[in-house]
């Protein structure tokens, strides 16, 4: 299997997976040996879908090379999902496209395949399309996975879908609406994964902060913010997994600005398992820009939200994105971004420049900019970004932190996710897996360097 894309695909791989050894099928990481190859393919932007394109040319060529007639070949993922159609006619070489609702059914899939008889050389083709239109399904605590991260980490998946509707973005259209797993299925994986070794769980979503509303017996609307007293909720989740015996640590990604609460935040800092660190993608600051995203909040909400975030959570480092070349973003505009970014100090931060998504409101605006301009604004806001993290860094040399070794030289402290945040290098080796004291000795920009501590 060939897997792209983010976390969320991460999780539908590892639960094909486990579909095809529920089967009594095995897994190779040789594509010289399988009877079907399975690319699980992005299209969140355009670059994506490019890599999604090449990666199924490329694994059909490739058994082309090894005159493997009758090994099949599966498309699965976003692409599959969102454009099946249009591949099957493009790409007559796949055998099959498979979309979200059908993850957990691969290898039922890939063994109907194998037993049906090969097409005669130049007889005409057509791919099997098993896509449903609009995706429900969900995992549950019991869903067969191989998982494919390190055996410390794994991604828990609380909820599938999203009901915003940003005018730059297809999710809502590709993955469905926003649909919560129960509170107890999600508390029951992740018993199981710290009883096997787990060290740290990221609990992902297209919106995590949405989690539990859409279980509500009155409808929650798009700015609502987290309230047990409503129904089950993030909070009560990051409660229940607070109880959890062991020692583990619990990060929140993708989380949206708008459904934050105070009670959040002060569940947060009660719940000593839960990492000082939010990843909160804010996509832009200037309320104009807001407004043509869709972003369902505020500039003001935003800079109080922060706020209170840092006042309330001892420690906390936070983590956002931002997409420069939006149609129409003035001059003015970015530099109203850049001095946000200049007066927040975020400590993570990355930035995409727009692309323009079929299919999204966003790409039939007016004003689209060129890619000279956002490629020189995106240089701009990351030279900024390069020298705060910097600095960010450079303060906590000679701090003591305790970090989790992904290799036995290098490590992440509560501050870095897995792949997507900075490393911490260490000067001798620490067992993988298992919570370490190191002293910070100091940084290369984004990495620190560190002593484990005796």
């Amino acid at each position: 299997m060939i897997s792209l894309g983010c976390a969320k695909n991460l999780v539908d791989a590892e639960i094909m997976l486990g579909s095809i050894l529920g089967q009594g099928l095995q897994i190779t990481n040789d594509p010289a040996e399988a009877d079907v190859l399975i690319v699980n393919t992005c299209s969140f932007i355009d670059s994506a879908k490019e890599e999604s394109i090449d990666a199924i040319l490329e694994a059909h060529q490739a058994r082309g090379l090894r005159k493997r007639r009758g090994q099949k070949l599966i498309v699965a993922g976003c692409m599959a999902q969102r454009f099946s159609a249009e591949l099957a006619h493009e790409l007559p070489e796949v055998d099959a496209f498979m979309g979200l609702d059908q993850v957990a059914q691969a290898g039922e899939i890939a063994g109907k395949l194998l037993a049906q008889p090969d097409a005669p050389v130049g007889a005409e083709w057509e791919p099997l399309n098993l896509v449903t239109r609009k995706p429900v399904y969900i995992p549950d605590y019991d869903t067969p996975r191989f998982r494919l991260t390190p055996s410390h980490t794994a991604y828990v998946k609380i909820a599938e879908g999203c009901n915003h509707p940003c005018s730059f973005c297809v999710i809502p259209r590709m993955r469905g609406r926003h649909r919560s797993r129960p509170v107890e299925s999600v508390v029951r994986e992740v018993r199981a994964l710290v009883a096997e070794g787990v060290r740290e769980i990221n609990l992902i979503s297209q919106d995590t902060t949405y989690y539990g509303m859409d279980l509500w017996e009155e409808k929650a609307g798009p700015r609502q913010p987290v309230d047990s007293r409503r129904g089950n909720t993030l909070c009560t989740l990051l409660r229940e997994l607070q109880a959890i015996e062991g020692t583990f640590w619990i990060r929140l990604l993708y989380t949206h600005p708008a459904h934050w609460s105070d009670e959040l935040i002060e569940t947060i800092a009660a719940c000593d398992k839960v990492a000082r660190y939010i990843d909160m993608p804010l996509q832009h600051i200037h309320p104009d820009m807001l407004q043509r995203m869709q972003r369902e909040t505020s500039s003001e909400h935003i800079v109080n939200l922060i706020d209170r975030i840092r006042a309330g959570i001892s420690g906390i480092g936070i983590r956002t994105t931002f997409i420069v070349g939006f149609p129409g973003e003035t001059d003015a505009e970015f530099e109203y971004l850049l001095d946000f970014i200049e007066r927040t100090r975020f400590e993570r931060l990355g930035i995409f420049t727009y692309s323009q998504e079929e299919g999204s409101r966003a790409a039939k605006f007016p004003d689209q900019i060129r890619q000279s301009v956002k490629n020189a604004r995106y240089r701009k806001a990351m030279a900024l970004q390069q020298r705060i993290a910097g600095e960010i860094q450079s303060a906590r040399v000679g701090r003591t932190l305790t970090v989790l070794p992904d290799q036995p030289l290098v490590a992440r402290s509560e501050h870095d996710a897995p792949d997507i945040d900075g490393r911490i290098l260490l000067s001798k080796p620490a067992p993988v897996g298992e919570f370490t004291q190191v002293r910070v000795t100091g940084t290369r920009v984004y990495d620190l360097l560190a002593d484990p501590v005796a």
